[in-house]
């Protein structure tokens, strides 16, 4: 394995991110703590406990589910996406490294960049509602696992959009509904019939209540069952991407 080849995609990718720190870092960080204030400190402070868990703290999972997803996909989908606009991907791919290599250093530091960003989230949620982590190391096991499968994800989505506007297509009109229909914001238990089974079909609750679990011990879903479904999707981001680069499609464009 080339190891240079993955260590300079991967510096070049987290340069970038230092050359745009207000847009990469702070930007996520402060949406978020506006997400604290409104919904954590004005409006929790009216709401009742949830499964014996105040509502400025119950919210914190999902808000960082909401801040990884969009992230990975993001960083991931554009670190692929612009090379390739630009023409310079095929300095790459005339460069003496692999596919693997490639996804390695991309999606790595994708992944790297949305897990610092969930863990500065969690750090700032500790200014504005009080909380404790029962299983920190389930709670980064669950971190690094979405955040590595939504890097895939975005991966996929930059090799194939060839326009800007298709790159935001999938994020915003797919993922994010998700993300606030998967309980980021409430726990589906409170759900009458049918909507309680129908949220079910959505694969965000199972992340969202797997991450949750690792704070709190509470969890819409199974443990297992959320920790199975992760490792799931990642199976399928990981297929996608081995056809991708096994047929070439889009690569070159």
């Amino acid at each position: 394995m080339n190891l240079y080849a993955i260590r300079a995609i991967y510096k070049f990718e987290m340069a970038r991110t230092f050359r745009t720190l207000m847009q990469s870092i702070a930007s996520p960080v402060l949406s978020t703590s506006l997400y604290f204030i409104v919904f954590g400190t004005a409006i929790g402070s009216r709401m009742g406990n949830i499964e014996g868990i105040s509502y400025g703290a119950f919210i914190i999972p999902g808000l960082v589910m909401l801040s990884l997803l969009s992230e990975s996909i993001s960083n991931a989908s554009f670190g692929i996406f612009f090379p390739k606009f630009s023409g310079t991907i095929y300095e790459v791919l005339s460069a003496p490294v692999s596919a693997m290599e490639i996804v390695i250093g991309y999606v790595g530091a994708a992944a790297t960049k949305s897990v610092t960003l969930g863990l500065l989230i969690l750090l700032t949620a500790q200014l504005f509602v009080d909380y404790h982590i029962q299983h920190p190391i389930w709670m980064l096991a669950f971190l690094v696992l979405t955040a590595v499968t939504f890097s895939l994800f975005g991966f996929i989505i930059g090799i194939w959009a060839d326009d800007f506007q298709k790159l935001q297509v999938i994020p915003l009109m797919v993922v994010t509904p998700l993300t606030f229909l998967g309980g980021a914001f409430y726990s589906i238990s409170m759900l009458p019939e049918p909507w309680q089974t129908l949220t079910l079909f959505n694969p965000v609750v199972y992340l969202i209540s797997g991450f949750r679990w690792a704070f709190y011990g509470v969890a819409d879903v199974n443990v297992a069952v959320s920790l199975g479904m992760t490792m799931v999707f990642l199976l399928i981001c990981l297929t996608l991407v081995w056809w991708i680069f096994r047929t070439g499609y889009r690569i070159r464009t």
